[in-house]
């Protein structure tokens, strides 16, 4: 729906020549002097003609945007039969001599926190190449019309779906789908002219091998029956395709199936295996580090409209130890949801009632609509506090597009706390260590490990299902029971669910919230469990530091919300300067993560361990008691090398109740740990460890150690080691001294730490005002401008459009 909605309007008036001049200028073309519009009617015929029409109006300077084309695949041009390539849509525009063919697309992907995945947008661009291929050796080009090396990608620039054109050179592109359609041409040439038969098929894929992956096979029409052909061998290798075991591990972990023990292979696949054969889930040695339960923290969980990026059905939200409260919204694409939305989460944060607030949600999907709405809300409120800027000196307020804006309301108190808070998470998204929102998913899949393909763990509620097993579970029936069901754990919903609520929205009101309300509470009931069984495991004596770690950075956060400084700045407006510092927040954010890992997680340390690209972590087993040898599987942990145990046997030495714990301003100290020299010894391949607190291990243990220096500093006590505490982000954010009138005080000192929003946009909105007065906001300048901030102001929302079936045509693929 969102897709034929989208294209609608790449195809309608209002957004035909914006698309049209803002590809033509971004390519620095000559600025036409007229635009056009032509409909090719999805036939050969059709474009044909309205490429020679643009062609000739090419001459008198003018642009045409061409719509549903059909243009020749590659080399088949003269088969009546083969399926023409279908772009979305073509520019034609004026070239000196002659015609430039502009080929594009367009592709509805929304937009998280401003930006669309990357991947999206190579398959986007892969599409546009395959229709500039096919012009390019269409024979009936008109003379004289050239496809130009560069595409155009019309992809939403905002929650209202307004089409914005993105400009890319498609030379890699249309070489790679050149060698694609080669391949096929070749494979054709080989069968023959015509349908081949029956036998000459099966002779032509004999020798080839199935490749199945319940990832990346799951929109494929052939996806069920492939996957009731692995079920019924009993080959221990059709399982492990099954449940999507990689090529290069199904070997190793093959025993497994049959009883035996497991070769070299992540310990995450080999549990999966297990838990796959014998029914039951595979709990680690890992002990809890989340914030899931504690005080602070506040559940919510989204039913997610799937007709905008940012549509909310209805939210529900608990903060820990009290009721879930709950609401529906009758308009889910309504600017005034988002607030309300917005309000509810403020609220819930500001009773939370600890300095240190997390909001706990079911997955990833659903966190990221909470920042992408905060992200929203804080664009429009800045541009509000522009335009009462404007207003007050006695301009006119006017959006980029220099139309004439409708100034907002202002945030109320709990909206801009929920958005201040978000925005948070937005800008610790790359960081390992901050967890502004928990996903609860991702938590217990740092516990546990489920049997079946690990694509099906991607859902909380399947995950769940196999950590509630006490007795063995059959992964087949689980994986066809969650499959089957209409509700879902996360933020999106099933696509029966989405239908019926579109339709019941429009129908039946009383209906809609009863659907909206039963969506609410299968999340609410998944995430209690999931809750549930998390308490079922020991917290680690690292909890108390990775709420350390969250506090630290809240308390940065406090000062901006507090100022009301830089708690509004969205990612995507960030400073230069500012994005260069968190090179080396990030890389000292990255090393204490990986060792605070390595400390408390078996799993994590034993595959960084056995991985050849790891220096610094290794396995050693004990040869002898008295004195300590050990055989080590490193050729960087030599003798001389001073090493730390991490785990014996696959337990965690910090979790033991002799090691002391120091969470210090700068770093957290370790003591009363099994650190010493290795030395050599008369037999090869043996080194001696002679450590000041001996370790309890007995001949044959496993242990896994690690480089001393790789955690900073050796002490002279000879048993601790320290881990490096992250330093606070200092850059554009107030500092501890900071207080309401400081910048007024010195505005040159305090510029860049506690500015108020509010002094910033009135400076913003003076200097906009400069600009435009010289012309250089123009709307009509040459080459367009671009809206770098892509605020959803000014907009219209897109039209309603009733759930209706997918068009003749149409797969997944198509509309992902």
């Amino acid at each position: 729906m969102r897709a034929v909605t989208f294209e609608s309007l790449v195809h309608g008036d209002r957004f035909v020549s914006e698309i049209l001049t803002r590809t033509v200028g971004r390519l620095g073309l000559a600025r036409p002097e007229t635009v056009g519009r032509r409909d090719c009617g999805g036939t050969v015929v059709g474009t044909h003609a309205a490429l020679i029409s643009a062609h000739l109006a090419a001459a008198n300077r003018q642009a045409t945007m061409l719509t549903r084309l059909a243009v020749p695949f590659v080399h088949l041009e003269d088969e009546p039969g083969a399926t023409p390539v279908q772009p979305d849509f073509a520019i034609v525009c004026p070239r000196s001599p002659g015609s430039w063919l502009i080929m594009g697309d367009a592709k509805d992907y929304e937009r998280i926190r401003s930006r669309i995945d990357d991947k999206r947008m190579l398959k986007g661009f892969l599409q546009v190449a395959l229709g500039a291929e096919s012009a390019n050796w269409w024979s009936k080009l008109p003379d004289g019309m050239k496809v130009h090396r560069y595409g155009s990608l019309a992809v939403p620039r905002n929650a209202f779906l307004q089409p914005e054109a993105v400009v890319e050179n498609l030379d890699d592109h249309r070489a790679e789908v050149r060698a694609r359609a080669d391949e096929r041409l070749a494979a054709r040439a080989k069968l023959g002219d015509g349908r081949p038969t029956d036998d000459e098929l099966a002779e032509f894929v004999a020798h080839r091998t199935a490749a199945y992956d319940p990832h990346g096979c799951v929109t494929c029409s052939l996806f069920v029956y492939c996957r009731a052909e692995l079920r019924a061998s009993s080959d221990p290798i059709a399982l492990l395709t099954e449940i999507g075991i990689e090529r290069h591990y199904r070997s190793a972990v093959a025993p497994i199936v049959d009883g035996g023990e497991a070769g070299q292979a992540p310990k995450v696949i080999t549990d999966q295996v297990r838990a796959t054969v014998t029914g039951l889930p595979q709990w680690t040695s890992r002990r809890r580090t989340d914030a899931c339960g504690l005080p602070g923290t506040v559940n919510v969980v989204l039913a997610k409209s799937d007709s905008a990026a940012l549509g909310v059905h209805g939210v529900a939200v608990q903060r820990v130890g009290g009721p879930w409260v709950r609401q529906v919204f009758a308009e889910p694409q309504s600017p005034l949801t988002r607030r309300a939305l917005m309000r509810l989460v403020g609220d819930a944060i500001r009773g939370a009632g600890s300095a240190t607030v997390q909001l706990v949600v079911p997955d990833r999907p659903t966190a990221d609509l909470l920042a992408t709405a905060a992200d929203s809300l804080a664009g429009v409120e800045l541009s509000r506090l522009r335009w009462e800027r404007d207003l007050e000196l006695g301009r006119p307020a006017l959006t980029f597009d220099g139309e004439p804006a409708s100034v907002p309301e202002p945030l109320h108190p709990d909206e801009r706390l929920a958005v201040s808070f978000l925005l948070e998470e937005d800008r610790a998204r790359a960081m390992s260590l901050r967890t502004p929102i928990v996903d609860l998913r991702q938590v217990l899949a740092a516990h546990v490990t489920a049997g079946g393909p690990a694509m099906d763990s991607g859902r909380l509620d399947y995950l769940v299902t196999w950590a509630e097993a006490q007795n063995p579970v059959e992964h087949r029936e689980i994986v066809d029971q969650i499959a089957g069901r209409d509700e879902t754990p996360g933020a999106r919903l099933s696509n029966a669910m989405s239908d019926a609520l579109h339709r019941a929205r429009r129908d039946d009101p009383t209906g809609y919230e009863r659907l909206v309300n039963a969506a609410l509470g299968y999340r609410i009931d998944v995430v209690e469990r999931a809750i549930a069984a998390l308490e079922r495991v020991a917290s680690s004596r690292l909890r108390d530091v990775h709420r350390a770690l969250e506090t630290d950075a809240q308390e940065v956060w406090g000062r901006r919300r507090a100022l009301e400084a830089s708690d509004l700045v969205r990612f995507s407006r960030t400073y230069e300067h500012w994005r260069n510092a968190q090179v080396e927040l990030l890389d000292a954010d990255r090393k204490c993560a990986d060792q605070l890992a390595c400390l408390s997680d078996y799993g994590v340390a034993h595959d960084r361990a056995v991985d050849a690209g790891v220096r610094e972590v290794a396995r050693a087993i004990v040869m002898e008691v008295q004195p300590l040898r050990l055989t080590v599987q490193s050729r960087r942990l030599v003798a001389g090398s001073r090493v730390v145990a991490l785990h014996i046997n696959g337990q965690s030495l910090v979790e033991q109740a002799s090691t002391t714990l120091k969470i210090q301003k700068g770093s957290f100290k370790f003591g009363q740990m099994a650190v010493g020299l290795l030395e050599e010894t008369a037999e090869a391949g043996v080194l001696e460890w002679n450590s000041r607190v001996s370790p309890s291990v007995a001949v044959g243990d496993e242990i896994v150690i690690a480089d001393v220096a790789w955690f900073g500093k050796t002490f002279s006590s000879g048993h601790e080691i320290e881990v490096k505490r992250p330093a606070q982000d200092k850059k554009a954010a107030p500092k501890d001294g900071c207080g309401p009138d400081s910048f007024a005080a010195d505005p040159g000192e305090h510029r860049w730490c506690c500015r108020p929003h509010a002094v910033a946009e009135a400076e913003w909105s003076d200097l906009l005002a400069i600009r435009r007065s010289r012309g250089e906001l123009n709307p009509d300048t040459w080459p367009p401008l671009v809206d770098e901030e892509r605020f959803d102001v000014g907009g219209v929302p897109a039209p309603s459009v009733p759930a209706t079936a997918a068009p003749d045509g149409l797969t997944l693929d198509n509309l992902d």
